[in-house]
């Protein structure tokens, strides 16, 4: 194909990180807490919705260049899909607040600068994308932060796209707050959930957008004309699921309650699993990550084999797959290019696994440790 008929915006986007990682996972033996999908069932009454809507007699087999401020670190997918879309992807940085010597960190000293994110908005910035609680921090954002936020959005006249898929997975009495909710940001704001996340059944590839009808009809238009399969028999367990979720909603029985309660006891055992070989974990208030600082294996191991320009977390990541058979992502993946090297000693596990794959972490961190000693 001639450079003529190629679509420039796409040029540089092809490369996918995971594929690599995935790659050596398979071809080691390893306990996997890299990437986020949960390695037991959904809950019963989920599965049960799904038996119904695939066995039951229902008609769920028929037919039924702007400027975008993505803020970091960030899933990986939002740059491609600005890019693609035509847009130009404009970062910024949360940064990590300074902590007391043994004292743990939280994604709660991740902060934005109120300065840095104003001097991002230009006239032509027409987006904003939030994320929260974040993946790959845990960060859940405050209501001071998302009122900066929101302030910013309304005094330039653009559009916030908040991804919430995480939104029931809040720890530590924190709470999460829709950007959607705060005034003036309704008519401005889409926000995106996913029942992969809030169902634990990520293979479903179920999602759905709020916001006001003036824009989700372009969303209708986009989706109408570039996706033709739908997952119908997903949805309407999907829809089932919530139907039951609403009378228990707040309820000790709702898995909305019961749900990140269990995380919770996880995420707390793979904290003090990481801490006992000397590792530092950043606390996580919300989602299936926490990442954690290598930077003492940094300083003690600088010299690990990969190219020269790649990131040093990732060069990491396929020594400890390799060696030791624990698999991680890379912090740095979820940054942009310029700014890799500041986030480059951090590495993001799952923490929402089975306790028997927790387990089989423990045996390998505490292999590792006594290599160390």
């Amino acid at each position: 194909m001639t450079k003529r008929l190629q679509a420039q915006r796409l040029n540089g986007i092809d490369h996918n990180p995971w594929v690599e990682f995935v790659r050596l996972s398979s071809e080691y033996d390893v306990v996997n807490l890299g990437q986020g999908f949960p390695d037991f069932a959904p809950p019963d009454f989920a599965m049960e919705a799904l038996q119904r809507a695939v066995s039951g007699d229902f008609m769920l087999n028929q037919y039924t260049k702007a400027f975008v401020i993505i803020i970091e670190p960030a899933f990986d997918c939002y740059e491609p899909m600005t890019l693609m879309a035509g847009g130009r992807p404009v970062f910024v940085s949360l940064k990590p607040s300074p902590i007391q010597d043994g004292e743990l960190d939280s994604s709660s000293n991740w902060k934005l600068d109120p300065t840095e994110l104003a001097s991002k908005f230009t006239p032509r910035t027409k987006a904003l994308v939030l994320n929260t609680p974040n993946n790959p921090l845990g960060k859940v954002f405050s209501r001071e932060e998302l009122e900066l936020v929101a302030s910013m959005c309304q005094q330039h006249d653009v559009v916030c796209i908040t991804d919430e898929v995480y939104q029931w997975l809040v720890y530590d009495g924190h709470q999460h707050i829709s950007i959607a909710s705060l005034p003036g940001m309704w008519d401005r704001t889409l926000t995106i959930g996913s029942a992969g996340k809030t169902f634990s059944a990520t293979g479903w590839k179920v999602g759905w957008v709020l916001g006001p009808d003036n824009i989700l009809k372009h969303l209708r238009t986009v989706h109408q004309n570039s996706i033709f399969h739908c997952p119908t028999q997903s949805q309407a367990a999907v829809a089932w699921s919530f139907e039951r979720e609403q009378l228990c909603f707040g309820q000790p029985s709702s898995y909305f309650v019961q749900f990140p309660q269990a995380m919770q006891r996880r995420r707390d055992h793979m904290i003090r699993s990481l801490q006992s070989v000397g590792l530092q974990p950043v606390v996580p208030q919300g989602s299936y990550f926490l990442i954690t600082d290598i930077s003492d294996l940094k300083r003690k191991m600088p010299d690990l084999p990969g190219t020269a320009d790649e990131p040093y977390d990732s060069r990491f990541v396929k020594w400890m797959i390799k060696n030791k058979g624990l698999v991680a992502i890379p912090v740095s993946i979820f940054c942009s290019k310029p700014h890799q090297k500041h986030f480059d000693h951090y590495i993001r596990f799952c923490f929402v696994k089975d306790e028997s794959t927790l387990r089989a972490m423990d045996e390998k961190l505490q292999e590792w440790k006594a290599e160390l000693n």
